[in-house]
């Protein structure tokens, strides 16, 4: 039981460690273990484990740490984590950081990251830790800073799972995972474009090495070779194709050409081994230089060490003995002050060491041989610059952040010569950098993945080098078998009627177990109402009309004033006409009273539509990001709710500032992003552009249309090979739903598309008619199977309606009615909190959350007297309010 602590301001939850199970009581097939990052304050990871594992919160108690809650959401949310070997054995934020009143703001708290036992990675939870059911072999984690929705950007893991687990062996590169972010990338599933309309052929040819390496042989990479033999011509013979080639582009393509197993003699039109072999610099006359030549042996304008030796590299593996000269030209680099140069400069020209160009040398010279003492040489600098935990720096003997393209490279040399021990450290330490979607950053300090460093880290994870490189089949992963490798999302969509069982999705939806009193969804453990999920239901029983009855028993408790089990009303959660009242919560329930044909000037007593205009932002300031946000309106969930309901109500002009607000959030690539106010450019989510794509159709006019297209195209590109799409819990049941709504805008261009997802849905509902959170979350989830339900019929939230002409009042059985003995757990989504929230089915809002910070859980602080009398009779469990995330869209 948590200790009641009284405070000021109300109440909180102090848990105190229990007596701890050392790590080594768990194995990889027995307990759990759960590691806490205290280094945001100066300390180390710190690992405690539970032989007998329960919850996640026990996880922490039993491992030996205490912590704190907030007074607005009691013990589940945490606030604070502490452990006697935590600097100075205190809890963390200290309170001169963070009071733990509100819910912490999305720029400092503590992240939960959850692993499955065999799983070789980390996954934001969407479950608090009261919440989380633990199995033999799991692995949680708790990192304190600024955390975007999914664990996109910011503070996260920097060991991976297998790093901690019992007896756990070295990391690996999740190869799979970065194959896919990869496919992510690709515009029209062929080539990489650095802005619309700007393609590029390097990162291109970038993306089928990874692809190669990752995918293997498959659809995706046999149409980005195509697209690059296709542009041969302009990448590798810019000056024409009478000219010299460009020697890095020739050398990239006739790599790719071997992986592929295509003839670089004959690739695209052109003779690309020819071409370098005559492009090889002869011994310059004296006085007489020749252009794009440095020294004998240059590759006419090569310039870099890398270009050098990927032109040796290209002709070895065509089966050619490279010039001598040309080969010898890389042991000529060495810096004066230690390591080798990246660029070809003249001999005697001074450089700065880089290992990146010592590794490019190494694997040159080792595929070249004739070069063994050199080769040694080079070997024992890169080994040099390897740190104690696997990295190397981005120069030789730099002290700064370890380079990700660096370590990866030095990986596939080490590897490719022999030294797999240093090799498996490297690939190790490239693991704990690795984003959950998959991606990469260019140095371990850098928030956002990028194409460049992402490619030589899936050759490293690979266990392969640009020397041995062939692209082969690659069997599907049991465990994960919608990971790419398995059918082409460009492929025909398997055509309509194979979609959900809508009728058993709603009989799941309105069962007694889950419908308490016919009325709301509950909080997980509770009779309190979560309102935010009750309207979410509500909207799918409209998009079907498969209950009526049910719909309108939902619809008159909101609007009459029914109370939960607590004595709350719909007001509690919208917080209309307070100071904390929020614009996503108010659109929401406005919503609902319009699909249903109520009047949202007069929907639970108050006049909706007038207080959307009241929160309407004049400019930025308290609650506000800026001019035309709705007032704690913290997800572009919540903003687009806002701008349906006025438009809705005829309220067009008094939406025009929320409109423009809305759009200049979209990102250049199309997306939008889901967190408000803006943090990170890898904010960009599947849920919340689907549903700013829905507001903007309703909206119309030339500006609005044109981010409708761009954000439907971006949606496309998102699919997954199994027709789902990726959220913040993975592949994600409520991220395709949104996508299916989404993409029927525009339902000619993207049906087969939308019959791809629905295909995805369907083999996630389940046989109670519930549908999984996601791939990698399967069980029946109340939340996840309302937006499936509704999502799978098309309807946009827009122009959704449903008469309730013949129906009549529902009789309701009266607090206390619980026929099974409580709700199951609720999974909470991106930013919506159990009990507020503005989200519909896959983003958050925040009941009254400050600006930034996380959604409220919708666990109110109550009098000390009540929330004794709930903790006493139900225990700590029963205070299950699930763990609150910040949205993508909720900027």
């Amino acid at each position: 039981m948590a200790l009641l602590v009284l405070c000021s301001g109300g109440l909180y939850a102090a848990a105190p460690p229990a007596a701890a199970d050392a790590p080594e009581k768990c194995t990889p097939s027995k307990g759990a273990i759960v590691a806490v990052d205290f280094g945001a304050f100066d300390g180390s990871v710190v690992r405690g484990c539970d032989p007998t594992p329960t919850t996640g919160y026990e996880l922490l108690k039993t491992g030996g740490f205490s912590t704190t809650g907030t007074e607005h959401d009691g013990p589940a949310f945490i606030c604070r984590i502490g452990h006697p070997a935590a600097p100075d054995g205190k809890q963390y934020p200290t309170p001169d950081r963070e009071k733990c009143k509100d819910t912490p703001g999305a720029d400092a708290y503590w992240s939960y990251w959850v692993a499955a036992k065999g799983t070789k990675d980390w996954r934001y939870s969407s479950l608090g830790a009261m919440s989380r059911k633990l199995r033999p072999g799991d692995v949680d984690a708790w990192v304190f800073g600024a955390t975007e929705v999914g664990g996109g950007g910011g503070a996260k893991p920097s060991f991976s799972p297998d790093q901690i687990r019992a007896g756990a062996g070295p990391a690996e590169i999740r190869t799979r995972a970065a194959g896919g972010w990869v496919q992510q990338r690709l515009t029209g599933g062929e080539r990489v474009e650095t802005s619309p309309g700007e393609p590029s052929d390097l990162l291109t040819v970038k993306a089928a090495y990874a692809l190669a390496a990752s995918v293997g042989r498959s659809a995706v990479l046999d149409r980005v070779s195509a697209y690059l033999r296709g542009r041969t011509t302009a990448y590798a013979y810019p000056q024409g194709a009478d000219q010299p080639p460009n020697t890095e582009a020739a050398a990239r393509l006739a790599l790719l050409a071997k992986i592929v197993g295509k003839d670089p003699r004959d690739f695209g039109g052109h003779d690309l081994i020819g071409g370098l072999l005559a492009a090889v610099c002869p011994e310059p006359a004296p006085g007489a230089p020749q252009e794009g030549c440095s020294a004998a042996g240059d590759f006419r304008g090569a310039g870099t060490t890398e270009a050098q030796a990927m032109a040796v590299l290209a002709l070895v593996r065509a089966g050619v003995e490279p010039p001598e000269s040309a080969v010898a030209r890389l042991t000529r680099l060495d810096c004066p002050g230690g390591g080798h140069g990246s660029m070809l400069n003249p001999p005697g020209q001074y450089c700065d060491g880089e290992p990146a160009a010592t590794a490019w040398i190494a694997l040159a010279l080792h595929a070249a041989g004739g070069f063994d003492g050199a080769l040694a040489e080079t070997l024992e600098e890169l080994k040099g610059q390897q740190r104690a935990d696997g990295s190397l720096p981005g120069y030789t003997d730099s002290t700064n952040a370890a380079d990700v393209t660096t370590t990866a490279l030095a990986a596939q040399v080490l590897r490719a010569t022999g030294d797999k021990a240093r090799a498996d450290k490297g690939v190790a330490w490239l693991a704990g950098r690795q984003f959950p979607l998959g991606g990469f950053s260019s140095d371990e300090l850098a928030l956002e993945p990028h194409l460049y460093p992402t490619e030589p880290a899936a050759l490293a994870g690979a266990g392969t080098d640009l020397l041995n490189l062939v692209a082969k089949v690659i069997p599907a992963d049991p465990e994960n078998p919608a990971e790419p490798g398995g059918p082409d999302p460009g492929g025909p969509g398997p055509g309509p009627g194979k979609g959900p069982d809508l009728k058993k999705g709603v009989a799941y939806l309105t069962a007694p177990k889950q419908l308490v009193r016919g009325r709301y969804y509950p909080v997980p453990g509770t009779q309190r109402a979560d309102f935010g999920l009750t309207i979410d239901g509500a909207f799918a029983l409209a998009a079907t009309g498969h209950d009526n009855a049910k719909l309108r028993g939902i619809v008159d408790f909101l609007d009459q004033g029914g109370k939960d089990g607590e004595g709350r009303t719909l007001h509690s959660w919208t917080l209309t006409g307070t100071k904390h009242a929020s614009g996503g919560s108010i659109g929401k329930a406005a919503l609902l009273a319009q699909t249903v044909g109520r009047d949202p000037r007069d929907f639970g007593g108050l006049d909706l539509i007038a207080a959307l205009a009241k929160e309407t932002c004049a400019a930025a300031g308290q609650g506000c990001d800026a001019k035309g946000n709705y007032r704690n309106a913290r997800s572009v969930f919540g903003q687009s709710l806002g701008i349906i309901a006025q438009v809705r109500a005829g309220e067009r002009e008094a939406a025009a500032a929320p409109v423009d607000y809305l759009l200049s959030l979209q990102w250049p690539s199309g997306a939008f992003p889901s967190v408000i106010p803006v943090r990170n450019s890898s904010d960009q989510e599947v849920d919340s552009t689907a549903m700013a794509a829905m507001a903007l159709h309703l909206v119309g006019g030339e500006k609005a249309d044109a981010a409708v297209a761009r954000a439907l195209k971006w949606l496309a590109g998102r699919q997954l090979a199994d027709g789902g799409f990726p959220g913040a819990s993975g592949n994600s049941v409520n991220s395709a739903a949104l996508a299916i709504q989404g993409l029927a805008l525009d339902e000619p261009e993207y049906r087969d598309r939308i019959a791809r997802a629905q295909v995805f849905l369907a083999g996630r509902q389940n046989t109670d008619g519930g549908f999984d959170v996601a791939v990698e979350e399967p069980g029946s989830d109340v939340r996840a199977s309302a937006q499936a339900v509704g999502g799978s019929t098309t309807v946009s939230f827009a122009v959704l309606k449903r008469s309730l002409a013949g129906t009549s009042p529902q009789p309701d059985p009266g607090p206390g009615h619980d026929p099974d003995g409580g709700a199951p757990p609720q999974i909470v989504t991106p930013g919506e909190s159990s009990g507020g929230g503005d989200s519909s089915g896959g983003t958050t809002g925040s009941g009254g959350s400050g600006g930034g910070r996380l959604a409220s859980t919708g666990t109110d602080a109550m009098p000390l007297a009540g929330l004794a009398a709930a903790l006493l009779a139900v225990g700590a469990a029963a205070v299950v309010a699930a763990r609150r995330r910040t949205s993508a869209g909720s900027r």
